[in-house]
């Protein structure tokens, strides 16, 4: 009977239970491949390997079940060592399944090479399997059924990985997507292992078979495999379902405390007015906060755009913003700035944007830091400023009503040297022959006595008047002229002598000139105070010069008797030591100074009195 063909026939419940496995191993294989892709690190690689073992485990059970199912009329066993190394071949096929599934995104080129890889596995495992078996007979392969057998593979292996793909995430891949990807899977996997069987046709041999390391596998070993096989993918399954649930539920309080977290985040935008927002430059998306939301005055089925934050902008102030905005897309730099909103019912209000760029790993541009609305800030800001300038003005006041008499004697002097240069005129108009040369002289020497006078009441007139802050180039030089001429008569009333040393080429300033008159009023007087009850030299030096940085220096130095123990609270408001002292003299001097772009100091002088120091920025001349 020798070259005549051994006609096998199929155990049909096994071929039944070989199908079986292969569908149960491929729903583990979706459940397993989600795991794999949701964990990180040594977890990932534990997963990996743990699924690609059990995995492997069902794809050569499947096959050796298979095989055990085709019924020859000669005895068969299985050469052991080669069935392992057959079960090696399944489960490094279902790492490189895995590691190929698992990634982020999967393209054609991946797929493919993941597949051939695949499929070289699986068609290794099966004819490394049938060359475990030990029979005595010849075992003769087609090459077509091969190559089909392997094309199969291949084949299979694509679809086996698209369908693992797109069914391992458990929140679109659980139920009956799941089964369904199973069950496809599960029935294309044996169409390759039965094409190849088909292609392996047997003789008779006369030779015995060499069973060294063989052993034969009875019903209940075919039982066994079978029960190990399907306890070792419910394992996988079980220890995927007890990992899922409690990532679900690690997830679950991760949500909750987001959750919670952005509605503290919420409250805290809306209590502060401070809403955040993402541009995407490349697409135009942009993303806002509810309190960006409401900060605009938007509804929140409005889809933000730049056109719809423009048409928001103050008319004054579109140009600015819509520049600041191209020239940060172009750019790619963060910005900073502030900016007025009209409201639909026409009210105004000011927000201040702070925006920080960021690239991702395409490069694309992506604004992200937050839209302040700061229009309490400001009204606040311009209220402080009104009482300042009240506060200020109500100092002038009161400084001018305590030097009420030292004034009248300033204006007076003038009117009483007009009367008398009105008198002598008079006289040598009233001569038999009137000396008109000598009544023109007396009459001139009248107008500049009420010119005089004009000027001393038109600056007590400034100081009184209350007004806006007028800014304006100032010779500093004439506004100290000015105060020592109005506080000439308290300086000659205690015995103080002023002495003033004024640089020459002193530069002018921008500034607001009643402002720096109350500066140079206050610290003139302070001088003033602190000299009036001591003993010996009373003498107020006033000197102007040129400093470095473009800057020019005024000093106002006494001999008085020098700044108090507190020396660092004389500038706080409401501290004096005064007695009729209001506390706020010096504290307003240095806001104006400040306001200036200035400084104001004081310190103690040697051996005695104290001197105060004001810096101010030159105003930059054009020279010709």
């Amino acid at each position: 009977m020798a070259g005549v063909n051994l006609i096998g026939s199929y155990n049909y419940a096994l071929v039944a239970l070989s199908v079986l496995i292969a569908m149960f191993a491929s729903y583990a294989a979706l459940d397993v491949a989600g795991r794999v892709t949701a964990a990180g690190g040594w977890t990932r690689a534990v997963w990996l390997l743990g699924g690609a073992g059990a995995m492997g485990t069902g794809i050569w059970s499947m096959h050796y079940i298979g095989m055990l199912a085709f019924i020859l009329p000669i005895p068969v066993a299985y050469h052991w060592p080669t069935v392992l190394l057959s079960l090696f071949a399944a489960i490094l096929a279902s790492v490189v399944a895995l590691g190929v599934v698992s990634r982020q995104k999967m393209g054609w080129f991946r797929a493919l090479a993941g597949s051939v890889l695949m499929g070289a596995g699986i068609a290794s495992m099966h004819y490394i399997g049938m060359a475990a078996m030990r029979l005595p007979a010849v075992c003769q392969f087609n090459s077509y059924l091969v190559v089909l057998s392997v094309v199969f593979a291949v084949l299979i292996s694509l679809a086996a990985l698209w369908i693992t793909f797109h069914f391992r995430d458990e929140k679109t891949g659980i139920g009956w997507e799941k089964l369904a990807g199973a069950v496809v899977m599960g029935a294309a996997i044996p169409v390759m292992h039965y094409t190849g069987m088909a292609a392996a046709s047997f003789t008779p041999s006369g030779m015995p078979a060499d069973l060294s390391d063989a052993v034969s596998i009875s019903t209940l070993g075919t039982a066994g495999i079978a029960t190990v096989t399907f306890i070792v993918l419910g394992l996988a399954l079980l220890t995927s379902w007890v990992d899922k649930r409690y990532a679900t539920q690690t997830l679950e309080v991760q949500e909750e405390k987001l959750q919670q977290s952005e509605a503290y985040l919420s409250e805290a935008q809306r209590i502060s007015h401070t809403g955040s927002f993402g541009w995407r430059v490349s697409t135009g998306e942009i993303i806002w906060s509810e309190e960006t939301f409401r900060i605009f005055q938007y509804n929140r089925t409005t889809r933000p755009t730049v056109e719809v934050v423009l048409q928001r902008v103050h008319p004054e102030d579109a140009a600015l913003v819509k520049q600041t905005m191209e020239r940060a897309s172009q750019h790619g730099k963060d910005f900073d700035h502030e900016y007025r909103l009209v409201m639909p019912d026409s009210s105004v209000k000011y927000v201040h944007v702070v925006a920080h760029a960021l690239r991702d790993e395409s490069g694309s541009i992506e604004f992200v830091g937050a839209v302040m609305d700061v229009t309490e800030r400001m009204r606040a800001e311009e209220a402080l400023r009104q009482a300042q300038a009240d506060l200020a003005h109500v100092n002038r006041v009161t400084t001018m009503g305590e030097l009420t008499a030292s004034l009248a004697h300033e204006v007076n002097q003038p009117i009483a040297a007009a009367v008398t240069n009105a008198n002598t005129c008079l006289r040598w108009l009233a001569g038999d022959i009137p000396n008109v040369e000598e009544a023109r002289e007396a009459a001139m020497r009248i107008v500049n006595d009420g010119r005089r006078a004009a000027e001393i009441i038109s600056r007590i007139r400034l100081l009184f008047k209350k007004s806006t802050p007028e800014r304006e180039s100032v010779d500093v030089n004439a506004v100290i002229r000015e105060m020592i001429v109005l506080l000439r008569g308290e300086a000659t009333r205690y015995s103080i002598s002023v002495r003033t040393e004024l640089a020459a080429d002193l530069p002018q300033i921008i500034g607001d000139r009643v402002q720096l008159q109350q500066v140079m009023m206050n610290l003139i007087m302070n001088g003033i105070d602190a000299m009036k009850d001591v003993d010996g030299t009373r003498e107020l030096a006033i000197k102007s010069q040129r400093v470095e940085n473009e800057h020019l220096l005024v000093s106002v130095s006494d001999t008085g008797v020098g700044l108090p123990p507190q020396a660092d609270q004389i500038f706080n408001a409401f501290f004096t030591t005064k007695i009729q002292g209001t506390g706020m003299g010096l504290s307003i001097s240095r806001s104006i100074v400040e306001s200036h772009g200035g400084h104001l100091c004081a310190a103690n002088n040697f051996p005695c009195g104290a001197s105060f120091h004001v810096t101010l920025p030159a105003k930059v001349e054009v020279h010709k």
